[in-house]
């Protein structure tokens, strides 16, 4: 579909307002749209960038794009797209924006709780959070079929989250509030860690005397099959290389050439021990008195 055409919505279906107009906003307006429902409006900050990105997103959609201090809030679901110290304050500051009795209020935090939006739930709103487990970046907008959304919150909240994710073709997953915090603490070594490896890895390469953009073309391999491997084998069977042989001589030329690569050392240490408490290996006292000595 080209952005402005239009999607038929579905009068069944409960009408939704998307506050923030980043990556993750853009990709789950668009989704909804897709899915048949009505975008009432995309809120925004104030600013000339913000209320640029939001007018964007808001002629894709078919929605209308305004500032949180022009906002009319009529739609029955509102969902908060904002970045995680903010949540509690946008939603203050959406408070008298409308009635808020009946709707559903929902923001997209991994490591925070519905209960950052504790002052709608006293104007009446029933709230839950509704985190997937995706990465959003600039210049690229993943679809959400088949994601995991990690739901909590209102019974009522929790029920209207869960058929909007079913909805979009995703997995509504239960999540207890005290488990957030490790729940997102999972999430980054999903991808955000899992990138800062990557990355790594990338100024090894060079010491190897290859390109940052060589090594990432060149990894593509056998990290595509790595992933394969993990997801048909699990962990354990899809461990390779020196550590499953318990081949100490190689692990001590590694942390010798490392010396030369400023901090990444340090990184390849960790996740040596990590992988002598978790994975199968051969000589682990050798080893563990290599990484460690």
């Amino acid at each position: 579909m080209l952005p402005g055409m239009s999607r038929k919505i579905s009068p069944k279906k409960p009408r939704v307002a998307i506050v923030g107009a980043g990556n993750l906003a853009s990709a789950l307006a668009v989704a909804l749209h897709v899915a048949g429902y009505g975008i009432e409006q995309i809120v925004s900050r104030g600013s000339t960038a913000s209320l640029r990105r939001a007018r964007r997103l808001a002629r894709e959609v078919g929605a209308a794009a305004v500032t949180a201090s022009q906002a009319h809030v009529r739609a029955e679901i509102v969902w908060f797209c904002v970045p995680d110290a903010a949540i509690a304050d946008v939603a203050e500051s959406l408070a008298d924006a409308g009635d808020w009795k009946g709707k559903v209020a929902l923001h997209s935090s991994g490591a925070l709780t519905s209960d950052e939006l504790a002052g709608l739930r006293e104007r009446g709103a029933e709230v839950a959070s509704a985190h997937p487990l995706m990465t959003f970046v600039n210049g690229s907008r993943p679809p959400l079929a088949g994601v995991s959304f990690a739901v909590e919150g209102s019974p009522k909240a929790v029920r209207a989250a869960r058929a909007i994710i079913l909805d979009l073709r995703g997995q509504p997953v239960a999540v207890r509030k005290r488990q957030k915090e490790a729940y997102h603490a999972w999430g980054m070594f999903a991808s955000p860690l899992l990138t800062a490896l990557l990355a790594a890895g990338e100024r090894v390469a060079g010491a190897a005397g290859v390109s940052r953009k060589a090594a990432r073309e060149r990894m593509q391999p056998i990290l595509r099959q790595t992933l394969t491997n993990y997801a048909r084998l699990g962990a354990p069977a899809s461990f390779s290389g020196p550590i499953v042989r318990g081949d100490v001589a190689t692990v001590a030329k590694h942390l010798k050439v490392l010396l030369e690569v400023p901090g990444v050392r340090e990184v390849y240490v960790a996740l040596a021990l990590s992988a002598l408490r978790d994975l199968p290996a051969k000589d682990r006292a050798g080893l563990d008195k290599m990484l460690r000595g």
